[in-house]
């Protein structure tokens, strides 16, 4: 009877281990998918912030990142809107010159905005003659939408831009479509679709390859989180938000099937997105493809870094490609 009651305790506590374990699993994938996915942040997330990351070079740029920003919202633009495959109102901000050469189509980053992540970068474009369509991306400033996608979603918003652009345009001007981190994803993913001809390239910095690889690349190497169990988790609520597994589709996989030239860019110092995923994006790429590599620059700081070497390579694609 007493070894029975000792078996019995011991299961018990075995049982109250495995259930406390998965709660925290379970408490956790939530919390970090709020994070990543949820229009509105959790608190904590600021504080977080330097930890998901791994750096805090963006922090330390902010100053000068906001204050191009607000020279940047000054430029004369027309407010646009257009409506996503899923009903969404999505906002951008159109700027075009007396005499655009080419156009842009500018995705930002995840929990950032258009002019904050183009505000550094938009003189050398507006000085190139290069209109611009600014997007505001889903679930981010005056765009509607609950949750983010990481790409999986946002991949169709740009889709849905570079039609509105070619239409603007009568189809006439070359069409770049171009992005940072979250934003360059999406561009690298909706490389996929069968895209107007006036897409002439796709200028992609620090993107990361799918929601899966960074969010498991984060969770193992800057928060020392395990992922292996939680990525079931994680798939599970990421379904529940946008219909999507972090799987479901990547960059590699679009780029299998790009026709369009590609610019890869990224810093060899980057700890939010490891360059390795870029390495692994451009290896993918079937099309014509370029790689700028910066030395010493963190995530989304090549600009910054070689602000000379990143412009020269930009003007000899935009050379190769505009009236290919």
């Amino acid at each position: 009877m007493k070894k029975r009651k000792k078996g019995l305790l011991v299961a018990a506590g075995v049982t109250a281990v495995i259930s406390g374990a998965v709660a925290a699993y379970l408490t956790t994938a939530n919390y970090l998918l709020k994070v990543a996915l949820d229009r509105s942040q959790p608190k904590a997330k600021e504080r977080d912030k330097k930890r998901i990351t791994g750096s805090d070079e963006y922090s330390k740029m902010l100053e000068v990142m906001l204050k191009a920003a607000a020279e940047l919202e000054k430029e004369s633009f027309e407010n646009v809107e257009i409506e996503s495959f899923d009903g969404v109102k999505l906002v951008g901000h159109w700027y075009c010159p007396e005499n655009p050469k080419r156009v842009i189509v500018a995705m930002h980053g995840w929990r950032s905005g258009w002019s904050q992540d183009f505000g550094v970068i938009a003189p050398f474009w507006h000085k190139n003659d290069c209109a611009v369509l600014y997007a505001e991306q889903r679930a981010q400033g005056n765009s509607e939408g609950e949750y983010m996608g990481f790409g999986l979603l946002e991949r169709y918003d740009c889709f849905e831009w570079v039609k509105w652009v070619d239409e603007r345009t009568n189809g006439e001007l070359p069409v770049y479509m171009c992005g940072v981190s979250m934003g360059a994803t999406t561009v690298l993913m909706a490389s996929g679709f069968e895209l107007p001809e006036s897409v002439k390239g796709i200028i992609a910095d620090c993107g990361f390859t799918s929601p899966h690889a960074i969010w498991k690349h984060v969770a193992q190497n800057n928060l020392k989180i395990p992922y292996g169990l939680m990525s079931a988790v994680v798939n599970d609520i990421c379904k529940r938000k946008i219909q999507s597994a972090s799987d479901g589709y990547s960059c590699t996989e679009a780029l299998n099937n790009c026709t369009v030239p590609v610019l890869f860019v990224h810093g060899t110092d980057d700890k939010f997105v490891p360059i390795e995923m870029t390495y692994e994006n451009y290896k993918a790429c079937t099309a014509p493809k370029r790689l700028f590599v910066v030395p010493g620059a963190a995530h989304g700081m090549s600009y910054f870094v070689d602000k000379t070497g990143y412009e020269n390579i930009t003007k000899e694609f935009f050379k190769e490609y505009d009236n290919c």
